[in-house]
């Protein structure tokens, strides 16, 4: 028999609350969190709420631009309507199986329902310690809050499935790290804070009431259709593998590099997760690191699609329990919808692909074709961004075609690449300029550049955010010209160039 749904759902929502919570993972057996309040710190000041945002959750900004709000993003305060708790789950790290982490340095204050009827999360990241905070100090510093912040909200305007970043507050309070550094806390909205690490959580010491208790309120909340299926823990597995397929095609197509894709930073929701040593590229290499801890090259940009399918394995072992038929039938079919992946994430990468060249059709050849283009800019560090920028306006004008070789090593290298790809556009129906339109909507001009990035966290970290602002205004219109603020799409020069990046924890 079907088991019925979650219940957890149901809404007690409190309109007169100035935060409009209506929570249900709170509403969960306690093991699945510890209750515990935000720590407060010593003098909060705002840095930025993000106004669009607290629109469409139904949160009015004037309100957490005030004294009383800035305290609840600070941690200083409760809203009326909260129940923060910090989450648990566990995780394999590089590799490595660890059976409880949870939110050692977050607080989850509860959950809002959008005008759309969708439900989000709203977290604090750097509210201090927890039961799951081992030997850490549960805060943040500045500068990777205000990297979430920064690199989130451009992943949203690129139109990449992510958590958001609602505000931004320092905490008037020093954080060690390397150095002493300003603290600092950024409020995360989620689909929701699920991981598959929240599955291995319960699989390990197979709880497996508390599987299931989780597994439902995943349907019920992000995959209800699953709950039709005659098998629903299997179309569960189905449902989250084709997000995460998607989800990391478009991280492929944008030459993002997640950095540190453990199971603990995989969104069973299908969004992209915890900013920690994240970046852009800037020239193209497919075995490109900046995460300065990973030593050996895990996860690599060219390795992020095999790493997720390794970790929908972990998925689907945690899932074997309650897939229905005996032990041997339940793998069985866990494995043929995991063998389902690489042709899932190839549809998806190769339909972007085909999109970023400028083409409509599908034809045979179009893989082949895009990735010569890739060896060649591999081999000659053309810069990922920008090639692709280029090929945008070169496509309906050959006369543009000197920009794009100029960012090539040896120009050489792009003419023969580009004869072939001229010969594939006579074979397509579009006209040059409706072309042209559509590779410069997936071809952004502006990315959260990692040079740019740091130039602002160091002008906070000295008391401006000048920088701050002006870059994420920008980034807030990635696929636009902007003449004035076109120094921000440039490629680092040699001495600008970021070679790592950090966690922060």
């Amino acid at each position: 028999m079907t088991p019925a749904p979650s219940t957890a759902l149901a809404a007690r929502l409190d309109p007169a609350a100035p935060i409009p919570f209506d929570n249900s993972y709170s509403r969960l057996p306690d093991r699945f969190f510890e209750r515990i309040a935000p720590t407060p710190v010593a003098a909060p000041r705002l840095i930025k709420v993000n106004r669009p945002l607290a629109v469409q959750l139904g949160i009015d900004p004037d309100f957490l631009e005030s004294e009383a709000g800035v305290a609840i993003l600070a941690g200083n305060a409760v809203a009326a309507g909260s129940e923060p708790i910090a989450l648990a789950y566990a995780a394999h790290q590089f590799g490595h199986f660890v059976p409880q982490l949870g939110d050692g340095r977050a607080v989850l204050l509860g959950e809002v329902v959008d005008a759309h009827g969708a439900r989000f999360d709203i977290q604090l990241k750097g509210s201090g310690r927890t039961r799951f905070s081992r030997r850490g100090d549960g805060r943040a510093a500045l500068g990777p809050v205000l990297r979430e912040y920064i690199v989130s909200e451009a992943m949203a305007a690129l139109g990449i499935r992510t958590t958001r970043s609602l505000a931004a507050v320092l905490t008037g309070e020093p954080v060690m790290r390397e150095s002493v550094l300003p603290g600092g806390v950024v409020t995360r909205v989620a689909s929701s804070h699920l991981r598959v690490g929240t599955f291995q959580y319960f699989a390990a010491p197979r709880d497996l009431d508390g599987l299931r208790a989780l597994a439902d309120y995943a349907i019920a909340r992000h995959y209800p259709q699953a709950a039709q299926a005659e098998d629903r823990y299997l179309a569960l597995f189905d449902a989250v593998l084709g997000a995460l397929a998607d989800l990391t095609a478009s991280w492929m197509l944008i030459g993002f590099i997640h950095g540190v894709l453990n199971t603990d930073n995989t969104s069973i929701a299908g969004e992209t997760i915890d900013y920690g040593p994240c970046a852009f590229m800037d020239a193209y290499h497919p075995d490109k690191v900046f995460s300065s801890i990973d030593q050996n090259g895990r996860y690599a940009f060219g390795n992020q699609p095999r790493i997720m399918k390794w970790n929908l394995a972990r998925l689907a072992e945690s899932l074997l329990p309650l897939i229905a038929g005996s032990e041997d039938e339940a793998f069985k079919a866990a494995s043929a919808r995991l063998g389902t992946f690489d042709a899932r994430y190839q549809e998806a990468y190769l339909a972007g692909l085909r999109r970023k060249l400028g083409l409509a059709e599908a034809l045979d050849g179009d893989l082949a074709l895009g990735e010569d283009l890739l060896a060649h800019m591999a081999a000659n560090r053309a810069d990922f961004t920008l090639t692709f920028r280029a090929l945008s306006e070169a496509s309906a004008d050959p006369a543009h075609d000197g920009e794009v070789r100029q960012l090539f090593s040896d120009p050489a290298a792009y003419d023969g690449w580009e004869q072939t790809w001229r010969e594939r556009l006579t074979r397509e129906r579009q006209r040059p300029e409706a072309r042209r339109a559509a590779m410069r909507a997936v071809n952004p001009k502006y990315i959260p550049r990692n040079h740019r990035v740091e130039a602002a966290i160091a002008a906070a970290e000295n008391g401006s955010f000048a920088l701050f602002e002006e870059l994420n205004a920008v980034l807030a219109n990635p696929y636009d010209d902007q003449p004035a603020l076109a120094h921000y799409a440039e490629a680092p020069a040699p001495e600008e160039e970021v070679q790592q990046t950090f966690c922060g924890t």
